[in-house]
């Protein structure tokens, strides 16, 4: 007898091939089998059976970007990512993260990632559970938690840089001989241990929350090529990083070299800059080389634009250099919304006109009003250029101030403007349309975990389905096979993890059930939930019906979709320290487990 069959399904078994109905059965935490309808052959019987009448019978998704790594030690339900149909994560990219690390280093390591991924350090202060110093025993930890969510952790490089060199890494010095043979000991220690891969940075965006450059900004090429052939002499992991590359053929040689040392599989980040448009094509041309060369390089780029949400509640908003905002910045809510129906301070604050440089990140946030479009519910993410707050001013004859403020103060102050940042230079998704298409990119950048008050970017894996896959209307969408695959086996692989990500007898019993046809994404909205009263973006999903995990049913849709759950049992946990928080998702967990071993999975 099996433990699961789910029939009636259209299963996509991740693999790229078309869809086909039939039936799934899973047994001790794999898949047995699988058959589909003119074979002649029915599963079964049984323990539970799901009809997946209508449905998609998918792998579970693979989210290979996010930055779990401090909200880990006090959300075993890893949110937003548990929303999207997600089931495994690896955390501990873009070189920031918290192991290895010496006691007295915590303080700025929290500093370092509440500037580069936003994560308010009074957050990761009152909510990190220190238990580890190296990464084998951070490692530990992780394994000792009780997780809703498989996790893989990599090891980054401003973490393991701090630990080796203290403060000549925070002052951003070169390291020396003694330094890189000491990091390449730690690189191998943390692989041997079951780290994923090894992490680094080199972009000016990244710094810490004194706007100081990440220590691994100027590290040197010799430091990078060492570090890679360590990787390389253990025959493990992957390597992630992203690079600003404006001087480009010195620094993509540079990177090209830690593959060439290494032999080692590589990802970098894929974005594109307003201001400087055509990078990511040099990069993916540079990657094309690269694979003729027999290099394992590939573009790890986005499912829609980079977009940032402004709004009164949230981190940002146009309005944070005005004079006239200043004494508010700070007030409840409620409270700003009644100051900025004032006429008088309403008037004074339109017409303000900041110094700021349109050409300088911060400018072009505050002034992009080309780029900004109000936020509805569902949302759009690839709004048309002539709904812009700009376009919306020119027409009515108001300042694009006025029509932000009419914009925020609907919903009693919880309007929203989105401003897609990067990837949308044209107006529209065209270019990231090139980008997921590319024969050597992968689906990644969710940030999962990172971004608290200004992104929303972990239901990437529901926008690829939704919107390439059924609703998009500004140009072609994409294939469900081509989508399934790219964030399921191909992620998978990515890093290395080849017992997922197909529907296939023997492998991991990792399962989605869809509603495809009602398949949605609410609006993101703000949530008072992190430890010390810290606020989020969060967004929920509607269609989800079932997710399994390792065998077990892990989620299924609540009754009253896109509300929080009602219940929660977690009655077959391993008895946790302290019992899990009820998820505040429309997805009722039926099962808390703990997190599988990936330390075990070979890196191929």
């Amino acid at each position: 007898m099996f433990d699961i069959v789910i029939r009636n399904g259209t299963i996509h078994d991740g693999s790229g091939a078309k869809g086909r109905r039939g039936e799934l059965a899973i047994a001790d935490g794999r898949i047995a089998a699988v058959t589909y309808d003119g074979d002649g052959e029915r599963l079964g019987p049984a323990r539970q059976e799901l009809d997946a009448e209508g449905k998609l019978v998918t792998p579970g998704f693979v989210d290979v970007h996010t930055h779990y790594d401090g909200q880990i030690t006090w959300d075993p339900w890893l949110q937003p990512s548990s929303f999207h149909g997600v089931t495994t994560v690896v955390m501990g990219n873009c070189g920031v993260g918290f192991a290895p690390c010496h006691p007295d280093k915590h303080d700025w390591l929290i500093g370092l990632m509440e500037g580069v991924e936003d994560i308010p350090g009074t957050v990761l202060s009152e909510g990190l559970q220190w238990g580890w110093e190296s990464f084998p025993q951070f490692l530990d930890y992780l394994e000792s938690r009780p997780l809703a969510l498989d996790v893989g952790a990599q090891i980054p490089h401003s973490a393991l840089r701090a630990y080796v060199m203290g403060q000549r890494a925070a002052d951003l010095e070169p390291a020396n001989e003694d330094d890189i043979a000491k990091m390449q000991v730690l690189i191998k220690e943390a692989l041997a241990a079951g780290a994923l891969g090894f992490t680094t940075s080199r972009t000016e965006k990244h710094r810490d929350k004194d706007g100081k450059w990440t220590p691994t900004y100027l590290a040197e090429a010799r430091e990078l090529r060492e570090l890679a052939r360590a990787m390389g002499e253990t025959g493990k992991g992957v390597i992630q990083l992203i690079a600003d590359c404006r001087d480009f053929e010195p620094d993509w040689a540079m990177i090209r070299t830690m593959v060439e040392t290494s032999k080692r599989p590589l990802s970098i980040t894929i974005e594109q800059d307003d201001r400087f448009p055509d990078i990511w094509r040099n990069m993916l041309n540079a990657i094309d080389a690269a694979a003729k060369a027999g290099l394992p390089m590939k573009g790890q780029v986005p499912a829609r634009a980079t977009g940032v949400i402004m709004g009164l509640d949230c981190t940002l908003c146009p309005f944070l250099f005005h004079d006239a905002y200043r004494d508010i910045a700070q007030k409840p809510l409620a409270e700003k919304v009644r100051a900025l129906r004032d006429p008088a301070r309403r008037a004074k604050l339109c017409a303000e006109r900041p110094k700021l440089d349109p050409n300088d990140l911060i400018g072009m946030l505050m002034l992009g009003f080309h780029k900004m479009w109000e936020m509805g519910d569902p949302p759009d993410y690839e709004p048309d250029p002539k709904d812009s707050v700009a376009a919306h001013a020119e027409r009515s004859g108001k300042h694009p101030y006025e029509v932000i403020l009419d914009i925020f103060l609907k919903h009693e102050g919880q309007g929203l403007i989105y401003f897609p940042i990067m990837n949308y230079t044209k107006g529209s998704l065209e270019d990231v349309h090139g980008m997921l298409t590319h024969p050597h990119t992968a689906f990644g950048l969710s940030d999962g975990g990172a971004h608290c008050g200004i992104l929303c970017d972990a239901s990437f894996p529901t926008t690829l389905l939704t919107h390439w896959g059924r609703d998009r209307t500004r140009g072609p969408t994409l294939p469900l096979e081509f989508l399934i695959a790219g964030q399921t086996s191909r992620t998978a692989a990515l890093v290395g993890l080849h017992d997922r990500g197909l529907l296939r007898p023997g492998l991991k019993a990792d399962v989605n059930v869809i509603d495809f046809e009602n398949l949605r994404l609410g609006k993101p909205h703000i949530v008072r939930d992190l430890p010390a009263g810290g606020k989020r973006l969060v967004q929920k999903s509607r269609g989800y019906a079932t997710s399994i995990i390792s065998g077990q049913v892990a989620f299924q849709e609540a009754s009253q979709p896109m509300r929080s759950a009602a219940n929660c049992c977690a009655a077959h946990a391993p008895h946790p320290a302290k019992p899990p928080p009820p998820p505040q998702n429309n997805r009722l967990a039926a099962h808390l487990r703990w997190a599988v071993d990936l330390r075990k999975q070979r890196v191929a």
